[in-house]
This record gives C-alpha cells, structure tokens and sequence, in this order.
C-alpha cells in the first residue's frame, strides 16, 4: 500500500538548498530520462517509439526505463524528486491525477510547458473523454494523454463454441452474462467469469455506465471535500452478484490490480473484464490469439433506468517533473520534454500505438484514419472500446467524466481488500461498500488538509 501521495511528500520535503541545473553535454543531445510502468509487451513497444523520436531528430535523446507497476512507479517518482533525481518524464496513471494536480511545484503543468518552449500541441483533436480527464476546469492542460484505456469485456470463442454460445457476440446484459456463465461451467470451463483491475472495472466503471456516483462534488472534479457514495443501493446489489457468483463456481476473484490477466491469456477463463490495452497481450498468448478472441461492451443491468451511457477511460499520462525541491529544468531539457510530447500527438504514432496494442486512438484524426485503412473490418472489436466511450450519445455526466479523487490509489487498495473479504464470505456486500466508504473518507480527509491551499 502506498502510504503516502506525492502530494504529501512533497509538502513534507525539507526545504534544501537550491540545486543547480544540470550541466548540459558540450557535445551530443540533451537527455530526457522517461520512467514508465508498462511491462512487456507493452513496455517494449513503447520505448520503440522513444527510439523512433530520437533518430527522428539530433538535438533530444529520450531514455526510457521501466520502474515497475503503475503504483511502484509511483513511488519511485516520489523518492527521485525527494533525491533530486526525480526523471523528466512520468508515467502515471489516471488513479494519480487528482495527486499529481495537487503535487504542486514536483510537477511541470503541460500548459505551461508548451508556452514557455513555444511548442504547440492540437489538444481540440483528442477526444473529449481524454482531455477532459487530464485539463483544469478551464480547459488548460496538466498532462499528455498518451495510453488512454477503458475497461471492456473479453471473451474465448472456443469456449463459447463447447458451451453452445454464439461466439460471435458476448453478453449484452449481467443476466445475459451470468446465464452463460453458468453454460460455460456446465461445458467444464475452469473460470467462466473473471476480472482484471477489480475495483475499476466492476465499481469504477460500473459505476458510469450505470450513471451512478462514486463519490460526491462530479467525483472529485468539483473540489477537495468530495466523499465517497459506493454504498448505494445498486453496487451493493452488484457486488452480491459476485458473491453469489462465486458461490456457484461461476466467478473466480482473479487478483488484485491486473493479476487476473493472465487466467485469460492462459486459456482458462471463459470471459474477462480488462483494460482494452490487454489486447496486444491477449492476441500473443491466448491460444488460438486473434481468432479465438471476442470483445464486448461491458454489460449493464437492463432495469436500471438510462443505462448503460460512456465507460471512462483508464491508463495512463505522461507527466513532466522537475528534479527536486527548489530545482528547475535547463530551457534546453524543457524544449526536449516538449518536442517529444509534440511527436506523441503526431497521427501515425497515435495510430500505430493504438492498432499494435488495442489503447485508444486518442485522437479524432488518427481514429479516422485507423477507420480508412479498413483495420476494424480486418481485426472485429478492435473498436469497441470507442464506441463504449461513446455509447449513451457520449455526452458525459458527471458520473462519467471520470475521477479525481486525491489519494486514490491507497482507497483501491481498501477497496479491494473489502471486496476480497466479502467474496472469501467475512462480510456482507452491504458491509464491504460501507467499509469502502469509511476508509476510503478517512483518505480524502487527509489528502484534503494536506493538500487544500
């Protein structure tokens, strides 16, 4: 568990001397270290587009690291500007962008950034579900969007086939679900049903497509003093399907955070709620790869008036940091940052990262273009993370713009450790979501007096 945010470290840093910049090299290009948290395959395909920006030009070399997962990351970006050696580039995903906005002068606000380089970014492009969760109230950027995501479901044909289930179309509706689920076990299908990033697929976004609050004040977005509404009457019914679910042998608890992955990638399990940036993985290590992998929106529960609208996205942003306390980037280091977030939003890398790994194409022009070359015609649901995000006409409420709730990662965590009580049957479903509620207050309390100017 993280027990601090970056908010909190970096109010709670000493204040030091002011360190100096860093000399610049008198021959070569200017570095940029990158630390990112994606793991193979994804990491790799990454750190391939650093590369292309660096033989893309002579003045820049960007240096990308792997620092583990998202949350280790994290902490490894906390220490680094505690030390002074805090990298140029983060990696965060978007549970840390209500911290991030509050880490005060650890972070380069993008906006600011790209007025004082001069380098322009065409952010009226991206998709409105992508710049909306990572722009201030007025529209100001605070990071690059790059891997954005949103949670769908996936699902093994063969396994439909053995259970008699039409394999070219997934459950619409949890009754739906639930019922093949139960003719998947009946077939012998080890886990019929389970879930990668528990908490974010089945209370997060069920929680948007459903148009219900997670927490009050737009979920953050209207301010510090925002408390969390997961107790309500329809999570806690969801979450008493899991258990009974589970019960029946028809939903296996895969993990926490994006451990239940691999019980779909391996074959065993019939169906999975995941990242659809899982897919570059999927289609490698699923047996059977592309062919035997279906995608569908996720279900909703059809007695619930108005749903389902838009999922929110998931994944991650670049942040740009400064080193440490008191010390600033050089001009020549901030143009690097800059000039590298610039190639990012070309269309051919934002086309060619979302074909090669299943993450949004987070831009109008570069879906459109993904769309001309007949890819989603050739790779069927490829496209369905769009247009969940677009389903329910894409107009957003404020239940489904997304959330920016400081601390967020450590109330996951409780989150997930009161679900895993309630599905092992310590508690009651009721008593899981109070639970939540309770500690998870406790944390935005504390963010909240830590963090309020």
């Amino acid at each position: 568990m993280l027990r601090r945010t970056l908010g909190k470290a970096v109010l709670a840093t000493p204040l030091a001397a002011p360190l100096a910049a860093p000399a610049l090299a008198q021959s070569g290009p200017v570095e940029i270290s990158f630390w990112h948290g994606l793991a193979q395959p994804l990491g790799g395909i990454l750190e391939g587009i650093a590369n292309q920006f660096n033989q893309s030009q002579n003045r820049f070399r960007v240096v990308s690291s792997f620092r583990g997962s998202y949350p280790e990351t994290m902490v490894a970006a906390i220490a680094g500007f505690r030390s002074g050696t805090a990298p140029h580039i983060v990696q965060m995903f978007e549970v840390g962008t209500g911290t991030m906005m509050a880490a005060g002068r650890a972070i380069k606000p993008l906006h600011e950034l790209l007025r004082e380089t001069g380098v322009t970014i065409n952010f009226d492009d991206y998709l409105p579900a992508v710049r909306g969760y990572y722009s201030l109230a007025d529209g100001r950027m605070m990071a690059m969007p790059f891997n954005s995501s949103t949670a769908i479901m996936f699902y093994n044909k063969d396994a439909f086939r053995r259970a008699g289930l039409n394999p070219d179309q997934g459950p619409r509706t949890w009754a739906e679900m639930r019922a093949a689920a139960t003719r998947l076990r009946a077939a012998g299908i080890e886990t019929p049903v389970t879930t990668a990033w528990p908490t974010w697929t089945q209370v997060e976004q069920f929680s948007a497509i459903h148009n219900i609050p997670l927490a009050t004040l737009d979920n953050g977005f209207g301010g510090l003093n925002a408390e969390l509404r997961i107790n309500n009457p329809l999570m806690v019914r969801h979450i008493n399907t899991l258990m009974e679910m589970g019960r029946e042998g028809t939903f296996r608890w895969g993990g926490r955070d994006g451990a239940g992955d691999a019980l779909f990638a391996n074959g065993s399990s019939g169906m999975i709620f995941a990242s659809s940036g899982a897919r570059a993985r999927f289609v490698r290590e699923l047996p059977g790869g592309l062919a035997n992998m279906g995608a569908a929106m996720l279900p909703y529960y059809d007695d619930v008036q108005g749903a389902p609208i838009n999922s929110i996205i998931g994944g991650a942003a670049f942040w740009a940091m400064n080193r440490g306390p008191n010390a600033t980037r050089s001009a020549d280091e901030n143009r690097g940052i800059a000039e590298f977030f610039a190639f990012l939003a070309q269309p051919r890398i934002v086309a060619a990262w979302h074909t090669e790994t299943g993450f949004l194409p987070v831009t109008q022009t570069a879906f459109r273009e993904v769309q001309a070359t007949g890819f989603y015609t050739q790779n069927p649901g490829a496209d369905v993370p769009i247009q969940q995000l677009l389903r329910g006409g894409g107009q957003m409420t404020g239940n489904s713009r997304g959330i920016r709730l400081g601390g967020f990662v450590e109330i996951r965590t409780a989150m997930q450790e009161e679900m895993e009580r309630a599905l092992q049957g310590q508690q009651t479903a009721q008593q899981a979501m109070d639970n939540s509620v309770t500690r998870g207050n406790v944390v935005l309390r504390n963010f909240e007096r830590t963090n309020r100017g």
